[in-house]
């Protein structure tokens, strides 16, 4: 039903910033609420921020201030700013999509994507 494709990751330095995309093909795009996790060598995957369809957000505390989650719901997108980035900012990011209890308040919602790899370092 919804398909979701990242993109965007890469090697950054600390300190640098960098923009996550999640492009979504389905037609019921913006009932869903929207979310980046992320998941680390020997960590558990943990939200990162998340958006629902009417824009209102919620991020973790370790990024709050640095990194800002939008939606362009005509574009069937979802961004992921990513500022003053820390090495602990390192991992896999996945765009995560369903209702907005379980993107939050559960293990995530039930559309995945592939995941694009992060990389904060010098």
């Amino acid at each position: 039903q919804v398909q979701l494709v990242e993109s965007g990751g890469g090697l950054v330095q600390p300190g640098g910033s960098l923009r996550l995309s999640c492009a979504a093909s389905g037609s019921i795009f913006r009932l869903y609420a929207m979310g980046w996790y992320r998941q680390a060598p020997g960590k558990q995957r943990e939200l990162v921020a998340a958006i629902t369809g009417g824009g209102s957000t919620n991020y973790a505390d370790s990024v709050a201030g640095r990194f800002t989650i939008s939606r362009d719901n005509a574009k069937s997108t979802v961004y992921l700013q990513m500022n003053t980035l820390k090495p602990e900012d390192t991992a896999v990011y996945y765009c995560n999509a369903g209702p907005i209890r379980t993107v939050v308040g559960g293990l995530g919602g039930d559309y995945w994507g592939q995941g694009t790899q992060v990389t904060v370092s010098s």
